[in-house]
């Protein structure tokens, strides 16, 4: 199951795409499913019967008053305005902790435990939007493809047997980073915040459709060459323990995005860096949930 967000003659809504993704239930135009308004307010409010009810009305995919053409919308960010800042994880595959610290020149020690950051993003990008260079701030643009995990209930002090009752779903997101910002402010927040640097969609694929413990084939390229090519098996730290470990002291809450990092073959990898330049073409795909294009400008 596949929850997007779309837009209709000017009006913002949210529905499911039907298997074929050719058609999308519009859940405003259903009689119990029409009051929620935004994802954010669907995710808090989202319970199991619900689930149930939606796959209800996806068997009914020959009544037009119920779908959309796909053809006939925009899709948006499943998330446009998240509820707060992006909880960003680091350095939490092996591969991309070692490049990261041979760019930084640092000698390379295994994280003993998460590394969590902050990204602002008061406005999430959408497939097919298009990424601002900044050239007058930065000229080391990188990409970095991830697997976000989208909370589905309030919780904190959760137990890692617990985790997934604490999860809505999952998504994709590109990670943009300015990396001579990154290591100039000595912090990630600065680097990793401009305008058009978060990137999520094309959807939340429901944790249903996903088997837990997550392990699902990650991938970027550019201008059609495969740069990042690995699995999220390949975690440090895996899901369960991210959720339990930030939520020590910290009240996750229904719609909070969570990157979990990701893996080799970002741009500053290479030798010399590759990174994004003006026309670049970026493409970063996750098995079961499907794939984001954007292009530099």
């Amino acid at each position: 199951m596949r929850f997007i967000t779309f837009v209709k003659d000017n009006i913002e809504s949210i529905g499911v795409l039907t298997e074929d993704s050719n058609l999308i239930l519009d859940l405003s135009n259903t009689k119990e499913l029409n009051h929620y308004g935004n994802m954010l307010n669907f995710i808090k409010n989202c319970k199991d019967e619900t689930i149930g009810l939606i796959n209800h009305y996806l068997c009914k995919a020959n009544d037009s008053k119920l779908f959309v053409k796909k053809e006939d919308v925009k899709l948006i960010s499943p998330i446009p305005t998240p509820l707060r800042n992006i909880i960003c994880l680091g350095l939490n595959y092996y591969d991309h902790a070692l490049e990261s610290q041979k760019f930084k020149g640092n000698s390379f020690t295994l994280p003993e435990a998460p590394v969590y950051f902050s990204k602002m993003a008061s406005n999430i990008i959408a497939s097919e939007e298009a990424i601002k260079s900044h050239q007058e701030l930065t000229n080391q643009l990188d990409y970095e493809v991830e697997l976000a995990v989208i909370i589905g209930k309030e919780g904190s002090n959760i137990l890692k047997e617990r985790a997934e009752e604490y999860i809505f779903g999952y998504s994709i997101l590109n990670d943009i980073t300015a990396r001579d910002l990154q290591k100039k402010h000595t912090q990630w927040l600065k680097g990793k915040s401009l305008d058009t640097f978060s990137i999520m969609g094309p959807c939340i694929t429901h944790k249903s459709s996903i088997p837990f413990p997550v392990h699902l084939n990650i991938q970027s390229s550019v201008n059609g060459e495969i740069r990042q090519n690995s699995n999220t098996s390949k975690l440090i730290f895996d899901i369960p323990t991210i959720i339990s470990d930030l939520s020590q002291g910290v009240t996750l809450r229904a719609g909070d995005i969570i990157a979990t990092g990701t893996p080799a073959g970002v741009g500053m990898g290479f030798q010399p860096p590759r990174f994004l330049m003006a026309g670049d073409e970026v493409i970063c795909s996750i098995e079961k949930i499907g794939s984001i294009t954007n292009t530099v400008i």
